[in-house]
């Protein structure tokens, strides 16, 4: 993990899961702890999220790279997750959503964040969306 990845998780951590200065002051951010899709090792990503009926949703945008990113795999291959959002941590289930719910949620994730309407353009690919379900109490 780089040093911003690390300056932001403790940003998080310190202000109740927000960030309050540079440039994703503002933003939905959470920390994405998966298992890598080959190697089963620990993996984390910090990603914007927008939330559905409980849900937590991501974009796999790679901030508009022509690659999906790696963490879109490893949730196909290992789909039980940790997230830390909203100043809590807890287990999850993600999902790679279908064509028609991804459609409706990525309409959804645009209109909440609208910067991320350049990112298809940027990245020539439809952009996968995941829905993740927290596990109960």
């Amino acid at each position: 993990m780089h040093d911003f990845e690390k300056a932001l998780i403790q940003e998080m951590r310190t202000h109740d899961g927000k960030i309050t200065s540079g440039p994703l002051a503002g933003h939905p951010l959470l920390v994405l702890t998966s298992s890598g899709a080959r190697s089963g090792e620990p993996r984390q990503a910090i990603l914007t999220f927008s939330r559905d009926q409980g849900d937590y949703v991501v974009a796999g945008t790679a901030g508009g790279s022509p690659s999906t990113p790696a963490w879109v795999y490893n949730l196909r291959e290992h789909p039980e997750v940790e997230i830390e959002a909203e100043n809590r941590t807890f287990d999850a289930t993600a999902r790679v959503v279908d064509a028609e719910e991804r459609d409706r949620l990525w309409e959804q994730h645009v209109a909440r964040l609208p910067h991320f309407a350049e990112y298809p353009v940027k990245a020539k690919r439809v952009i996968p969306m995941v829905r993740i379900t927290p596990k109960a109490a």
